[in-house]
């Protein structure tokens, strides 16, 4: 948990929630702030199975998934690839589109091919201009206006090479929750502030969170239909939760696919567990799980 990324301190709430349940269902537990000596840290612990909490960077970009399969060490969720793939929004767009999974238009751009990209978007405004290779939210702007643009490139530019411009789809957010490759269910937010921000994720009481969604049950069925597609076309495994908007005619399109999602208090695949009768500590138990049957289908 932990680790050096944007969203260091939302994961150390998550490792810190997720170590106290691993703890209380009788496992022995060595909660591990990631630094430089992450790789000493795991063996002087003897580690027989890593649980990753690491949102966003390392942890959450295969690199961490790459050294603990060097070192021989089972983990939770995703594997190297499939990590990398969801984390680049670009890349998984590219995979999206390869296995027709619906997306909104977009656009990528760096520093130099800004301008000469703008002239070829053939989608008006809203924009949502966010970073390539960041989650949370971090770096996320909605564009209403063109003298909201350069604003919105310098802060996503801050903090990634590529900036992708995005195709604002007028509806709801839902959010699907999948575990070990079966759909729990959805939960559709409805925040306070202008988008589901960073802020907005982690500050409580300013997202209302619907479940069910309120929208109609094919549009449902749909969702979840194409939040799996966006799921096993990454090759993701063990829990991810999958952010779409709805339009107003109910076609889903796929925002991103996140590997590690957050565990907190007011995170969204605990509550999506809910639905199907998963308490908290069995949540965490059932991703446990499916990492050591994986672990062990590997080792046959």
């Amino acid at each position: 948990m932990g680790g050096w990324s944007a969203e260091r301190e939302v994961s150390l709430r998550s490792g810190k929630a997720i170590s106290t349940a691993l703890r209380d269902s009788g496992y022995a537990v060595a909660a591990i702030d990631a630094g430089s000596d992450l790789c000493d840290a795991l063996k002087k612990e003897e580690i027989e199975i890593a649980f990753v909490a690491l949102h966003g960077g390392h942890g959450e970009n295969g690199a961490v998934q790459g050294m603990l399969e060097v070192l021989g060490i089972p983990y939770t969720g995703s594997g190297i690839l499939a990590s990398a793939l969801a984390m680049d929004k670009e890349a998984s767009k590219k995979i999206f589109l390869y296995h027709k999974i619906p997306i909104p238009a977009s656009v990528v751009v760096n520093r130099e091919t800004t301008d000469y990209r703008l002239q070829t978007i053939d989608f008006p405004v809203p924009w949502v201009i966010k970073p390539a290779t960041e989650g949370s939210s971090i770096g996320v702007s909605i564009v209403q206006e063109e003298k909201q643009i350069q604003p919105a490139f310098e802060k996503a530019f801050s903090l990634s090479e590529r900036v992708i411009i995005e195709k604002y789809i007028e509806g709801k957010e839902v959010h699907i929750g999948i575990l070990n490759d079966r759909v729990l269910g959805g939960v559709e937010v409805r925040p306070s502030l202008e988008f589901y921000s960073y802020e907005a994720k982690y500050t409580a009481g300013l997202t209302e969170y619907i479940l069910p969604p309120e929208i109609d049950a094919l549009a449902y069925e749909r969702a979840k239909e194409t939040a799996l597609a966006a799921h096993s076309g990454l090759g993701c495994r063990g829990a991810t939760r999958v952010d779409l908007r709805i339009d107003k005619k109910g076609n889903p399109y796929v925002l991103e696919v996140n590997t590690i999602p957050g565990m907190t208090e007011t995170s969204l695949l605990p509550k999506v567990a809910g639905l199907v009768g998963l308490d908290f500590y069995g949540l965490i138990e059932e991703i446990l799980r499916g990492a050591l049957e994986k672990s062990k289908e590997k080792d046959k």
